[in-house]
């Protein structure tokens, strides 16, 4: 048993169930009268969920009442979204029933559960492209804005821009194209399409790591709006300092199982951390995290340069990535930092300039991949992966030139080489031919990482790597990062999380307003706290 907060709150182990159950001293919150003032909102019972051989959930009981902000946590696969995917009508559950206020619950489709009143922010992109913002924020509600069949555009960009500073949203504008905005502005205009004032439950997935600082602020102030007011949201997030900062309540699983649910008490305990980390995994995470090194040494050859670069707003960028180097790159989203990435694989007409690898210029993503380099996109859904295809065809893609054997490619060494990946990184899967769109966010992220190391990319453009991977395979991940840069491997590294740059960057390079602010080389004394002020 562990200690886990006030008033003597214990977390005692079922071995036999593999569960945790919770105990307390404290009267009022062993009878439960302290939830029970709570109306119940939403639940699943009996719940479980097959994709053909795998088993997403397998006996779920799940409870969600009024004034919740309630946490979900877990490894990739662990079930955590699709629990509330089944509830917001994005897919049917296998087995199981459940209530929504106090009714049987059973929708068809994501738009009937909205009109309903639940609504599921996703992971991945989840807007309409080739319209206008006002078109995607009120997409399926058309009919309101129509007469005699006609549809009223000036009144639905005029309602939809007041929606959109209703959110404090006031730089996105209702009447342009979507395509016109960044990824995370697209989350934003997916927020307001989502939420309406007869909103009753609000699943966020994964969603912060799709947002700006301010987009996420906006985030938490709604969530806490709404809670207030008797709605309840379910959060489910890898960041753990933020789901003990937003959440009221925490619930974990692992395996497709409920391993047990944390109070606020529990979550503000001291060693409340190390006690979900070993819920979600089942195993002691070791102290070692990022780098423990301050050695930046590397070869003196340059895998890959950018010389003089220019595109839109960035003007005359130059880089020099060493082999054996990993240069880290950060600043708020929108700075820049993520065009460099796209500039460096070779995805976009330069303006000026020139990207380098081995004495040629690169001009395209083809030429990049014969080059040895490998690009791991943030947008992973739309550009790193092919979502209606198996596992194993992700995977050998950069790879097949290597593979060809006379004119044939040998399904051997295809299947070998993909299971070798599905391996390294605890992808969770039935085999390789399982189709990539059934896999969690993180696992999906696996793959997109996979089919690099896969080919033994030289050069590896790393955008938000660890983006929606749980703590487990970021400890691993950046455990490879580690061994690539003694491998030789050159690695630019853009994220958002400082905390990482900071972990596994040799040089570490600021962006604000599509200028680099500063540079500074990876020390022990170096902090978070050092680097904001160049980004804001």
């Amino acid at each position: 048993m562990c200690h886990l907060g006030k008033n003597d709150d214990i977390l005692y182990m079922d071995q036999g169930k593999n569960r945790y159950i919770h105990s307390t001293t404290d009267e009022s919150l062993k009878s439960g009268t302290v939830q029970m003032e709570k109306e119940i909102l939403f639940e699943a019972k009996h719940m479980r969920k097959e994709f053909g051989p795998t088993v997403a959930l397998k006996d779920v009981d799940f409870t969600l009442r009024r004034g919740e902000i309630r946490g979900l946590v877990g490894e990739n696969g662990s079930g955590k979204s699709t629990i509330m995917s089944i509830a917001s009508g994005m897919q049917p559950a296998t087995k199981g029933e459940m209530l929504y206020k106090g009714q049987p619950w059973k929708p068809g489709t994501m738009v009937e559960a909205q009109d309903a009143g639940i609504s599921m922010i996703l992971q991945e992109a989840n807007t309409i492209p080739g319209v206008t913002v006002a078109q995607n924020i009120f997409s399926g509600h058309e009919a309101e804005f129509s007469r005699f069949g006609l549809i009223s555009m000036p009144k639905m960009k005029k309602e939809a821009q007041k929606v959109l500073e209703h959110f404090g949203i006031t730089h996105i504008k209702a009447g342009e194209l979507i395509d016109k905005y960044t990824f995370e502005d697209r989350k934003l205009v997916e927020l307001v399409r989502c939420v309406t004032d007869e909103t009753e439950i609000l699943v966020v997935d994964e969603t912060t790591t799709a947002l700006s600082l301010e987009g996420r602020e906006i985030l938490y102030k709604l969530i806490h709006k709404m809670a207030d007011s008797g709605k309840g949201i379910v959060f489910v997030s890898h960041d753990m300092d933020e789901i003990l900062e937003q959440c009221t309540d925490l619930t974990v699983l692992r395996d497709g199982e409920i391993i047990g649910h944390l109070t606020r008490e529990e979550m503000d305990a001291p060693d409340a951390v190390k006690t979900i980390r070993y819920m979600m995994v089942g195993r002691e995470i070791g102290d070692k995290y990022y780098r423990e090194d301050y050695d930046t040494s590397h070869q003196e050859d340059v895998a890959l340069k950018l010389e003089d670069v220019s595109l839109g707003r960035i003007q005359h960028f130059s880089l020099e990535l060493h082999k054996g180097e990993i240069i880290g790159m950060g600043g708020l989203s929108g700075c820049g930092m993520h065009d460099i990435g796209r500039i460096a694989y070779g995805l976009e007409k330069l303006s000026g300039g020139r990207v380098i690898r081995n004495g040629k210029e690169i001009k395209s993503p083809l030429q990049a991949i014969n080059s040895g380099i490998g690009y791991i996109s943030k947008n992973r859904d739309s550009e790193a992966l092919i979502l209606n295809g198996p596992i194993q065809d992700n995977i050998v893609l950069p790879s097949i030139p290597a593979l060809i054997r006379k004119t044939f490619i040998s399904p051997r060494a295809e299947k070998k080489l993909s299971d070798r990946e599905i391996d390294n990184y605890r992808i969770k899967c039935h085999d390789g031919k399982q189709y990539v769109n059934t896999l969690s966010g993180g696992n999906k992220q696996k793959v997109s990482f996979g089919k690099w190391t896969a080919k033994g990319s030289e050069v590896i453009i790393m955008d938000c790597p660890t983006r929606g991977v749980d703590i487990g395979v970021k400890q691993a991940m950046y455990g490879l990062i580690e061994e690539m840069k003694k491998q030789g491997k050159a690695i630019l590294m853009i994220s958002e999380e400082l905390s990482e740059l900071i972990g596994m960057a040799d040089r570490l390079i600021i962006m604000k307003d599509f200028e680099v602010t500063h540079q500074v080389e990876r020390n022990p004394e170096l902090k978070q706290t050092d680097l904001i002020e160049y980004m804001i």
